[in-house]
């Protein structure tokens, strides 16, 4: 894959917008702008920033430039027999790394597998002054602001301009099977709570009356754990189209909603596909996102608005005063004068 680093470029830009007070709309492969609001800006492509900077099998470590698509990480993993420690979603062929970590979804492996933040490493950023800063490492020993390398995913773009990314990487598993069975929520709920830690279950999740799950590993855990799950062999793709939010459930009308809930709480029938063995729920709902927002609160959930009609609805509900100002003080750190997809995630930054 030819190394593209466009970072002094980039640098550039940024400073020049910096100067003028003109906001910035970082586009790379454009398959998740339909996420948040509408930004201001003037547009500002990273996709030809692609190229892998650095990648030894042996250290399970990649870092990758934020233009390279999905898709091109994931062939070039495969030839070691090597994948992403999650499931990143695919939006379409021109799939960005940088676009994953901006909204920062992970898939179906979620529970088993850990958050998309939790697969990174180390970042390196352009910010909002134009300058190119580098925060955290290559390997797990190397913590130095590892936190602030998280806070760029699920930014939606708003705290810098990623460059590059380094990420955990995992075995790739030796085989993997779906199994479909009928069954009601209050058993498939059940079941998945007893096959916890048990079986290599790597996705599980619920629609039109049938738990689906995925086992992934050796061949021979595998085989046993068909034999405990039971039901019928189901088709792996199912779970490619959950990742990718794709399939006859997205193609519903109406807003897409996504909560993060207890996985035990309660769920009546609705316009609904549950993931993460219970612990998201995928709602369509077009109108008043008043009914998600209460069911969220009373649940100890989160709500957040991932797709639909009316942009000017900001993708999360509103935050507490205390975590808005503390929020608020990253982006004035990150970002002082709001010049990355400003309005992409509130009105005024």
């Amino acid at each position: 894959m030819k190394d593209n680093d466009s970072a002094q470029a980039f640098a550039a830009a940024v400073r020049a917008a910096y100067d003028a007070d003109t906001p910035l709309e970082i586009i790379g492969g454009g398959t998740r702008r339909a996420f948040g609001r509408e930004p201001a800006g003037q547009p500002l492509s990273v996709a030809a920033h692609t190229g892998i900077v650095e990648y030894d099998p042996a250290e399970f470590v990649v870092t990758v430039r934020a233009g390279t698509p999905v898709a091109a990480l994931d062939e070039l993993l495969g030839r070691e027999r090597q994948t992403l420690t999650v499931d990143v979603p695919r939006l379409g062929a021109a799939s960005t790394i940088g676009g994953a970590l901006a909204v920062g979804l992970t898939g179906p492996s979620r529970p088993y597998g850990g958050a998309l933040r939790d697969a990174v490493l180390g970042v390196r950023i352009v910010s909002g002054t134009g300058e190119i800063l580098r925060f955290g490492g290559q390997v797990l020993k190397n913590v130095a602001g590892f936190d602030v390398a998280r806070l760029m995913v699920g930014a939606y773009g708003t705290l810098g301009l990623l460059l590059d990314v380094s990420l955990r990487l995992a075995r790739r598993a030796e085989v993997e099977e779906v199994r479909d069975l009928a069954v009601d929520w209050r058993a498939a709920h059940a079941a998945l709570r007893r096959w916890e830690g048990a079986l290599p279950v790597t996705g599980a999740c619920y629609a039109d009356g049938a738990l689906h799950v995925r086992l992934a590993g050796r061949e021979e855990r595998v085989a046993a754990a068909r034999r405990v799950v039971g039901g019928e062999t189901g088709e792996p793709a199912l779970f490619d189209d959950l990742r990718d939010l794709r399939g006859s459930f997205f193609a519903r009308p109406g807003d897409l909603w996504r909560l993060l809930v207890p996985s035990d709480a309660p769920w009546e029938p609705r316009e609904t596909l549950i993931d993460w063995a219970g612990a998201q729920r995928f709602w369509r709902l077009s109108g008043d996102p008043g009914p998600v927002f209460e069911y969220a609160t009373r649940w100890r959930g989160q709500a957040m608005r991932l797709m639909g009609a009316d942009r000017s609805q900001g993708p999360w509900a509103p935050s507490a005063p205390a975590t808005m100002a503390l929020m608020g003080r990253i982006k004035a750190a990150m970002d002082p004068r709001a010049i990355f997809n400003r309005g992409r995630l509130y009105p005024d930054w």
